[in-house]
């Protein structure tokens, strides 16, 4: 009995200095990791679209997966980091009409520091009637109406990878807002591979993406089943990218002001946020996935779902 106690004792003891030498080896490499820093857009709000209180950088908390990171900065994009590029881009088979003016308006309403660029979207790309620019009187004077079923749209999802890819960095925010009906009328719905594909180059891009729903021309915007189908590729892709997504049952909303001025909270109320976090171990890098939360009461974080990390 006793030697059989003792073997059952020898055996724990070296299972314990397995798991201990084991433990070591996997925490070694994690120590020796190099970390990297990484800065995205963060929007803070308050309840209802209603300004928040003044959040510090103690405020805040970041993972990655499972992985608390270290917050290096939290700076309020106002001021000198107020600039903005803000894309306004419209499907050219949206039905929109009498909302046309209050459009305008909220693009002459945009500061100084922020620079609007105003494309139509059909046939899979986008069309710049009027350049990022700061004379926002001469951009809204640019907004005219659609072309309707003319528009021949085939993917608004296309049309904005397309404008992704011909957008360079600035070190600025950079942002879009899209007026469409969210149908794919290319590959189809549902799970169209291009939202997908849409939101993966807008977060490593670091863009984000509202929406603003519009109902389209022709039968598939008369469908019911493809109607909510677009309005979920809508809501999805400014969720994964930090965005926010307005609509008004299925149908164009009446006025856009309701919502154009929702959206202008937004772009009052963001930070720059800087961690730090593992390098990547892929070359091209990786998107990771992120989340950011604060414990202040009634206060609404919001961010893209991943976040591009470089590699070596």
């Amino acid at each position: 009995m006793f030697n059989h106690l003792k073997l059952l004792a020898s055996s724990l003891l070296l299972s314990l200095t397995v798991f201990a030498i084991l433990s070591s080896a996997n925490a070694e490499p994690q120590a020796g990791i190099a970390k990297v820093p990484v800065t995205t857009v963060v929007t803070v709000l308050g309840p209802n679209f209603t300004a928040p209180p003044a959040l510090g950088k103690s405020d805040v908390v970041v993972h990655t997966g499972d992985r608390r990171e270290d917050v290096v900065a939290w700076d309020s994009a106002q001021g000198e980091k107020s600039t903005l590029e803000l894309a306004i881009v419209i499907d050219d088979l949206a039905n929109i009409g009498n909302q046309l003016e209050d459009l305008r308006k909220f693009i002459q309403s945009q500061s100084k520091a922020t620079s609007v660029g105003l494309f139509y979207a059909n046939n899979g790309i986008t069309q710049a009637v009027s350049p990022f620019s700061t004379d926002h009187d001469a951009v809204a004077k640019n907004v005219r109406i659609t072309i309707g079923q003319g528009g021949a749209s085939t993917s608004i999802y296309l049309s904005l990878m397309d404008l992704i890819s011909k957008w360079r960095p600035s070190g600025t925010r950079r942002e879009i807002l899209v007026i469409a009906d969210g149908i794919d009328r290319f590959r189809g719905d549902p799970n169209s591979p291009d939202v997908s594909l849409t939101i993966e180059k807008a977060q490593k891009a670091g863009v984000m993406i509202h929406t603003l729903y519009a109902r389209g021309a022709g039968r598939e915007g008369r469908n019911l089943f493809r109607v909510n189908y677009g309005q979920s590729n809508l809501a999805q892709m400014a969720d994964e990218t930090g965005g926010e997504s307005f609509f008004q049952g299925l149908d164009t909303p009446i006025a856009f002001t309701p919502f154009l001025e929702k959206l202008d909270m937004i772009l009052h109320n963001q930070y720059f946020l800087t961690f730090t976090t593992a390098r990547s171990t892929k070359n091209k890098g990786e998107l990771r996935r992120f989340k950011v939360t604060t414990e202040q009461h009634n206060v609404e974080v919001s961010a893209a779902r991943e976040i591009f990390v470089p590699g070596r």
